[in-house]
Formats: structure tokens, sequence, C-alpha cells
């Protein structure tokens, strides 16, 4: 989430995922996907560069985390594969 701050002073927060479009009308107004419409104080510019901020620290604190150890699977016989795993197509007769 992003802060925002509404054109009368009150700070919000906005899922940046949700944007459409942000326009300058002069005032700048931000659309997000459903058609809400959200008249904010930042400017596109200012408001672009909080977006990448945000996902540029999405992709930071990935980085960051330490891969979960993959666990090997048990060995099974083909007979307890078949009995797993559903076909995709019906076998012609």
């Amino acid at each position: 989430m992003i802060l925002v701050t509404r054109i009368n002073g009150a700070v919000f927060a906005l899922n940046p995922d949700l944007v459409e479009r942000v326009d300058c009308t002069p005032d700048t107004v931000v659309t997000l996907v459903d058609g809400t419409k959200y008249v904010i104080a930042e400017s596109v510019p200012e408001f672009i560069d909080s977006v990448r901020h945000y996902r540029a620290s999405l992709i930071a604190q990935a980085s960051r985390m330490e891969p979960e150890p993959v666990a090997a699977a048990p060995a099974s016989s083909d007979d307890e594969l078949d009995a797993k795993v559903l076909p995709l197509h019906r076998k012609e007769r």
C-alpha cells in the first residue's frame, strides 16, 4: 500500500495494483480498475514515484528472503502415482 493525500489533507492507503490510470485535470485523479476515482494532492510524477518505490521495496524484500528447503518426495510405485494423478483426457476404447 502507498500513502496518498486527499485534497482536504486526509491521508489514506491505496493499493497501487488496483490503479488503472492517473490523470492530471489539473488536479491529480486516480482511477481504479473498478471505476472508483480519487482526487489526490500529489502530482502525477510524485504518485508514479511512490508506486515505483513501493514495487522496488517488494522486490528488495523478496530478494532478502531465504528460500524454503524443498523436501524430497518419497519414492513410490507407479500404482501409487496413478491413484493420485487424475487423467486430463478420457482414454479411448
